[in-house]
């Protein structure tokens, strides 16, 4: 009588395999279907400022990727001004200098004093 190979127990009710586990039936690497989003951000923000205001998903969607192109714009012009300072580190100097150049005015103060008090709270709390 042939042996029967043992495959591993079925996974329980509610489980999900993760995407780095190996190929599939047909032989393909499953892709992950998990993608970082700031939309739980967003919704608890909307939430502390409008409580009784909702926001579509295509409305959600377009704030994630506002998001992302800001901070695309944030990082490549902080990149720009280490290279032109001849210097291997970003640091919060380069940070602050790049949102100066791309919010202006008001807009650009509230954003420094948001985010030095932010680094402030972060590092006293280390």
């Amino acid at each position: 009588m042939p042996e029967l190979a043992k495959s591993a127990p079925a996974p329980k009710k509610g489980s999900k395999k993760s995407c780095d586990q190996g190929p599939e039936e047909g032989g393909k690497k499953r892709k992950c279907s998990h993608k970082e989003s700031y939309s739980m951000y967003v919704y608890k923000v909307l939430k502390q400022v409008h409580p009784d205001t909702g926001i579509s998903s295509k409305a959600m969607g377009i704030m994630n990727s506002f998001i992302n192109d800001i901070f695309e714009r944030i990082t490549d012009k902080a990149s720009h001004l280490e290279h032109y300072n001849k210097c291997s580190t970003i640091t919060s100097r380069e940070i602050q200098t790049a949102m100066c150049l791309l919010l202006h005015g008001e807009l650009a103060k509230h954003t420094l004093s948001k985010g030095t008090n932010a680094v402030t709270k972060y590092t006293s709390s280390k």
